[in-house]
């Protein structure tokens, strides 16, 4: 998100977390030097993330206390002495990985301690979201500790199926293009709907 009366707007219904995307090649970039005001507007009732892909860790950290981020969501290679050195800092740290019908879960248990939440989006070519979901049965066969972030074409009529999953693992549900008017402009009355329907 980079549009101030568009994070005022979602942060009314009071999201657990807000993302801020510092990919150059994302279509939702927050820009090479982004004002610091729109950082300042998100109250502290919501954890402020950047999104990263292949970036340093030197880079992700002097992001993160420049704009005062609360957390660091990755999307990219980054190993888990990465993933530790980032959350060691103090910062949250969210790993990304990307899942089809044939991910074995057990291929990420090193990062286990390292991170604080893992975050499970669809397959694609790029790096990031595709607006597609992905069979989310494959769920039932994770059986690490950590928490995880659901992702990939999450929409507003998804949240009694999000629910019904009945994972102890999960954690959120990670909304992006099902609740856009165009990119990095979010329909605000969508996303106050959504948080309604998940958190009762």
């Amino acid at each position: 998100m980079r549009d101030p009366n568009n994070i005022d707007a979602v942060c009314a219904s009071m999201p657990d977390y807000i993302g801020f995307i510092f990919y150059p090649k994302s279509s939702r970039f927050v820009g090479k030097a982004p004002d610091e005001t729109i950082f300042a507007r998100v109250p502290k009732s919501t954890q402020k993330v950047g999104v990263f892909v292949n970036e340093t860790a030197e880079t992700v950290l002097a992001t993160c206390l420049r704009y005062r981020l609360q957390g660091a969501q990755l999307h990219g290679h980054e190993s888990p002495a990465y993933c530790l050195q980032i959350k060691r800092a103090g910062f949250t740290v969210i790993k990304a990985f990307s899942v089809a019908e044939d991910f074995n879960f057990t291929t990420i248990s090193d990062y286990e301690g390292a991170v604080d939440f893992f975050l499970f989006d669809t397959k694609g070519k790029l790096p990031g979201g595709t607006g597609q979901k992905f069979d989310w049965s494959v769920l039932h066969q994770y059986e690490l500790n950590t928490p995880f972030f659901l992702s990939g074409g999450i929409r507003l009529h998804d949240s009694t199926d999000i629910k019904a999953l009945n994972l102890r693992q999960l954690y959120a549900a990670d909304i992006n293009s099902g609740f856009e008017i165009e990119p990095a402009l979010k329909d605000a009355n969508q996303v106050a709907t959504f948080i309604q329907q998940i958190r009762n």
